[in-house]
């Protein structure tokens, strides 16, 4: 699945599947400009941290597109307001802003004095960031299939998908690659509260290309482990830490000490780029706290009492000493990780 996320020439737009509709309606948002793209990252008409970074990436094209027609006669300040918008629209996920700092690197390099000229060298870039994160994700499958055996089922928590990548995915990267390497395996979903990103949106890509998939509640998980239902943990990161530390969906961090002590392998999907070697551990990761509403109602349905307030903290992060092994297109990282992701970057 490579079409949730497209550039079309002739609306000269980036255009979006909704995911906040799925898995009922399938509906597209059409961003032709800054305000767009940044509503569509943070509402979350897309998301996981592949796919905001490829957003990001085009939505500096837009942001040059609409500069361009304002016609500031400063329109490289103008610009670069625009990209500042950009690049602070959510706070956790890295390859947001390394998106839009790939864009000021290019721009930095080209030194161009035309506006037009910058706005089509973006969208190439960005159309190159769009392909290889697809090919990233696929490398990333083929190294993760050879921790999958045969007949195992893997727990997975939030969507890290085709849906949350430009295709394919980091952790259903890696399910879907051992799919393709022939081995017979299911899935658990867990729901993944409050936006419920496991429910809607891991159980509709997995149905849809017929790979078995149940969905748990969240709080669910250490009677399904002690069961022995689950062989494997995988899950996605929106940002790993320079000692390992992975930042995840909220809830991830427990599904990792349970599975620790069910003696269940825990594993981390995501592109290299996803490193954040500028971080030194997950406690120094900005963790986003999201609108009150998506805890206090299910759709339009209200389910907490007026006047009480709630936590909505998106993400927590995982310690680096309960990952098995974190997955990138550049093979499997192993304990210990500072080191292992020290020589990575050299």
């Amino acid at each position: 699945m490579t079409d949730h996320i497209q550039f079309s020439p002739e609306k000269d737009a980036l255009v979006l599947l909704d995911q906040r509709l799925l898995p009922t309606r399938v509906e597209w948002f059409d961003c032709t400009g800054t305000e767009d793209v940044c509503f569509a990252l943070k509402v979350m008409v897309v998301r996981g941290a592949p796919a905001i970074g490829v957003t990001a990436a085009y939505g500096c094209y837009l942001a040059a597109r609409e500069t361009a027609r304002e016609g500031a006669a400063d329109w490289a300040k103008a610009l670069t307001a625009r990209l500042d918008r950009i690049e602070n629209a959510r706070p956790t996920a890295v390859n947001l802003a390394w998106a839009v700092r790939e864009m000021r690197r290019v721009w930095a390099e080209r030194k161009t004095s035309s506006l037009d000229e910058l706005a089509a060298v973006w969208l190439a870039r960005a159309k190159e960031i769009h392909l290889a994160d697809i090919e990233m994700c696929k490398a990333m499958g083929r190294f993760g299939a050879d921790l999958i055996d045969e007949g195992d089922t893997v727990m997975t928590h939030c969507n890290a998908g085709a849906l949350a990548t430009a295709g394919y995915g980091t952790a259903l990267g890696v399910i879907r690659g051992a799919v393709d390497a022939g081995k017979k395996i299911q899935v658990i979903a867990n729901e993944t509260r409050p936006f419920l990103q496991g429910a809607r949106l891991t159980a509709w890509e997995l149905h849809r290309d017929g790979i078995p998939v149940r969905v748990a509640c969240d709080n669910a998980c250490a009677l399904l482990m002690k069961r022995g239902l689950v062989q494997k943990v995988v899950v996605g990161a929106d940002r790993i830490a320079a000692n390992g530390d992975a930042v995840n969906k909220i809830g991830t961090f427990g599904v990792a000490l349970l599975a620790r002590n069910f003696g269940i392998p825990f594993y981390v999907a995501a592109p290299v780029y996803t490193i954040d070697p500028a971080t030194a551990t997950g406690d120094d990761v900005p963790i986003e706290d999201r609108d009150p509403r998506e805890v206090t109602h299910v759709g339009q349905t209200q389910v907490v009492p007026d006047g009480v307030s709630v936590y909505n903290l998106a993400f927590d992060p995982t310690p680096a000493a309960l990952i098995a092994g974190i997955v990138t297109e550049r093979g499997v990282l192993r304990p210990p990780y500072g080191e292992a992701i020290r020589k990575l970057f050299a």
